[in-house]
């Protein structure tokens, strides 16, 4: 006899461990005689019809290890919620009132939603709605506030430090600098992180805008002192003092944020006279097999998740801290994002190896 029955969707980009949150939340779910729904494409899948799937044990068997969401996700149409430092955007009531119709419609129990800050932001608009909902935090860019870590970052940390490792080789080879842009918009955790387990010389974050001519010198100085090569990871975010970030227009006809490495490998090989390459790494950050500490803490948080739901602890959300899965309010999660301190600790242990962040005033 099914107890509850709860839903699930996943909203916002994919990353490495959505599947594995998914596995866990219907293997607890059954455990407990409960029954889980899955929307598809986000919640978008809230307006649309029998759009959604009946997970089960015997349906989610091996998506453990896979990469992307066997529900489909998007960060586009009705619900769209973006939190940029301080700015964000609501779900137009009618499209509220339609998701909520439907939950009723189907008897859930409660709603688990997957997601990062905009996600997050969707749900607590809906939450302070009446939907029972609860939120498990998922980006790649570590920017969502009230948890340490999410799933999906060290991934993307792993393929960026991949991608340095066999850059540093050719580099090496050529005697050039080369340029590695990762993804981070406004928080450089993924450039920081992967720059210093991957041997980066110079580490630009949106956290600590650069000069250029600094920049310059730095790559002469290393060149004097017989270095071959220089590897500089830049987040897609970074920007030059007193500057703005770069954009770029997409194929839609949309401003897109990107462009910077192209910016700085151009100027650089011009004020070095030295050969200047640029790799971008783009999606290939958020796609293939979520690492183990992705796949744990997705697990972790899918149990939780599905606890929070039978406890009825709605307008949560699930929060990693100090190696314990907790929960916080909605709220606390999607007020700013969770930007680089200047004085974290990782930059000091960076700056003591000799690694230059664009700045003097560092």
């Amino acid at each position: 006899m099914i107890q509850q029955r709860f839903g699930v969707l996943t909203s916002g980009g994919d990353c490495p461990g959505l599947n594995a949150v998914l596995y866990s939340i219907v293997g607890a779910a059954e455990k407990l005689g409960a029954e889980v729904l899955g929307f598809h494409d986000g919640f978008e899948g809230l307006l649309l019809p029998d759009s959604f799937t009946k997970l089960t044990a015997a349906n989610t068997s091996g998506i453990l290890k896979t990469g992307g969401t066997i529900l489909g996700t998007t960060s586009r149409g009705h619900f769209c919620g973006k939190v940029t430092h301080g700015r964000k955007t609501e779900v137009p009531a009618p499209f509220v009132q339609q998701a909520s119709q439907t939950c009723r419609d189907l008897g859930l129990d409660a709603l688990i939603a997957i997601g990062g800050d905009g996600s997050m932001t969707i749900a607590l608009q809906l939450y302070q709605a009446g939907f029972p909902i609860i939120g498990v935090p998922k980006t790649i860019d570590n920017d969502l506030e009230a948890t340490s870590m999410t799933f999906g970052f060290d991934s993307a940390v792993a393929c960026a430090t991949d991608a340095l490792d066999r850059l540093h080789t050719t580099a090496a080879s050529h005697k050039r600098i080369i340029l590695l842009q990762v993804m981070g918009r406004h928080a450089g955790w993924i450039a920081l992180w992967s720059g210093l387990a991957g041997g980066a010389d110079i580490i630009l974050i949106p956290e600590i805008p650069f000069e250029l001519e600094k920049i310059v010198d730095e790559i002469q100085r290393r060149t004097s002192q017989g270095n071959k090569s220089t590897m500089i990871v830049v987040a897609e975010g970074a920007k030059p003092m007193n500057g703005k970030e770069s954009y770029k227009v997409n194929t839609r006809g949309e401003w897109q944020l990107g462009g910077i490495g192209e910016m700085l490998c151009q100027k650089i090989e011009k004020k070095t006279g030295q050969e200047t390459r640029l790799c971008v790494l783009g999606h290939l950050q958020r796609g293939g097999a979520p690492t183990t500490l992705d796949r744990i803490l997705g697990i972790r948080f899918g149990v939780k998740a599905v606890e929070l739901a039978l406890e009825k602890k709605f307008g949560t959300m699930v929060s990693y801290q100090d190696g314990i899965i907790r929960d916080v309010p909605l709220a606390h999660a999607v007020h700013r994002l969770k930007c680089v301190p200047p004085d974290d600790q990782i930059i000091e242990a960076a700056k003591g190896i000799g690694i230059f962040f664009g700045s003097s005033s560092l």
